[in-house]
This record gives C-alpha cells, sequence and structure tokens, in this order.
C-alpha cells in the first residue's frame, strides 16, 4: 500500500502518517523508486495509534502500548496501569473543566448583558486569586 491507501484505509492524515515515521513508530518498507510500501501490519499499528490517540493517549504512551502490543510476553496488569493513569489523567481534566464551568457559569448569570459599561465578567477576570484562608493549624 501507498501512503494514500493507508491513509485512506486507517483515518489518518498522510502528514501524520509521516510523522510516526519520523519518530520511529511504523517502519514501513521502501519500493524500489523510494516510495513508502506499508504493509498490512503497518496498517494495523497506524491504526491502532489511531485509536489510541482518540482516546487522549500521548505519543509517548503510545510507544509503551505498542511495545505492550507487540509482546507477547507482556503482563496485561502493565497495559491496565497505564490505561489507569491515562484515566487519572482524564478525571482531572474533567475536574478542571467542570470548576472552569462553575466559574464561568457565575460570571455570565453576574452580567446583566445590557448597554452599560459596568460588566461583572471582565471583573472577574481582573480579579487576582487569592490564597485560601489559613486555618491557623500547623
Amino acid at each position: 500500500m501507498n501512503i494514500g491507501e493507508v491513509a485512506a484505509r486507517t483515518g489518518l492524515p498522510a502528514k501524520t502518517i509521516r510523522y510516526y515515521e519520523e519518530i520511529g513508530l511504523v517502519s514501513p518498507l521502501r519500493d524500489v523508486n523510494g516510495y513508502r510500501a506499508f504493509r498490512e501490519s503497518d496498517r494495523h499499528k497506524l491504526a491502532f495509534l489511531a485509536r489510541a490517540r482518540a482516546l487522549g493517549f500521548s505519543i509517548e504512551d503510545c510507544r509503551a502500548l505498542l511495545a505492550l502490543y507487540e509482546d507477547e510476553h507482556r503482563a496485561s496488569a502493565d497495559v491496565k496501569r497505564l490505561a489507569e493513569r491515562h484515566l487519572e489523567k482524564i478525571e482531572e481534566k474533567i475536574r478542571t473543566l467542570e470548576a472552569m464551568r462553575e466559574t464561568l457559569s457565575e460570571l455570565v448569570e453576574a452580567c446583566a448583558g445590557d448597554h452599560r459599561p459596568d460588566c461583572p465578567i471582565l471583573k472577574g477576570l481582573g480579579e487576582e486569586e487569592r490564597p485560601a484562608p489559613s486555618t491557623g493549624v500547623a
């Protein structure tokens, strides 16, 4: 398969495939004319990478997942541990987004949205963070 064919079959842009080759995630063969010649195993790796990236795994996580996938003697516990760490990161992002939504909702609710220049949204964005009050307990 050439790069256009493998791109169509994996849903990845050719530029991404070239990048994955550049960083060593895939290593297609080269024809005598120098063109990439992707094997079915390359297509499978690229589809694997596309799914992993769609789940938000980093490039380094993808590299580790691919190594585990190709290791027939791997322990599923190693795969699970990597996935659990990623899930923790996702959950932290969700908590952060929920806090952002709450703050922004409060600012939007406080704004009259009329012709006056007073704007609680801008005022809220201009406030400096204040440290939480000390409880006096060391």
